[in-house]
């Protein structure tokens, strides 16, 4: 999978890019992932990318110009095109997983005001939210997109099964995790995860995970 993330700030992306999860499934050839610096596509040498909105009002826009240029050059017949916007549809575990059989993403990064709209009109695949509430960026949301998709391509986490047990996988919240020692200031380890009885096991965290989300996520259920 290659992921693209075009944004005004490259260098934000790229020590996130080359840590933990994603700098392995780089490393294993899993994933191809790039910070793109829009401002490879500015033509004046203040390289700007944003002016001031049509119709009056606060903040800077986002120029599509450059956008264009950039898109038209990086973008590929198999790739999709993603704005990462507060007007987008909530991203989910759902959303992670359909972006998981994609073979290429480019995550475009809004930044100031806003981008001017005819962006999202002409020139994006799709548009996605982290989340309501408003960020001074799209770079932390694209990636966020791009860790919760990497870890999902086989091969990237140590037990593939891990992204099968997750949060949300299921549809509920995951079920509360243990490791030694089993008696720590008094706080115990659940007996039965110590006993080796699988059934049980697996009966006691389905319990566990379904009492959890009825708790904190009961819309999920």
């Amino acid at each position: 999978m290659k992921i693209q993330i075009l944004t005004i700030f490259p260098e934000v992306c790229r020590c996130v890019l080359s840590e933990s999860i994603l700098k392995r499934a780089q490393e294993k050839n899993l994933a191809q992932l790039e910070a793109v610096d829009l401002r490879d596509w500015t033509n004046d040498r203040h390289r700007t990318v944003d002016d001031a909105p049509y119709g009056g009002g606060p903040g800077m826009v986002m120029k599509i110009e450059p956008i264009d240029l950039a898109l038209t050059q990086i973008r590929s017949p198999e790739s999709k095109v993603i704005l990462m916007t507060p007007q987008g549809r909530k991203f989910s575990d759902s959303i992670a997983r359909e972006l998981a059989l994609e073979k290429d993403l480019i995550l475009l990064c809004g930044h100031y005001e806003g981008i001017d709209q005819r962006v999202a009109d002409h020139l994006v695949d799709d548009e996605i939210s982290i989340g309501d509430y408003v960020l001074t960026s799209g770079v932390l949301p694209a990636l966020v997109v791009t860790d919760a998709v990497v870890r999902l391509i086989p091969g990237v986490l140590g037990d593939d099964d891990s992204a099968q047990q997750d949060s949300f996988a299921d549809g509920i919240l995951d079920h509360p995790h243990y490791t030694r020692p089993a008696d720590y200031k008094d706080w115990k380890v659940p007996e039965v995860l110590l006993g080796g009885n699988h059934a049980a096991i697996e009966k006691w965290r389905r319990e566990a995970a379904l009492e959890a989300t009825k708790k904190r996520r009961p819309d999920l259920l």
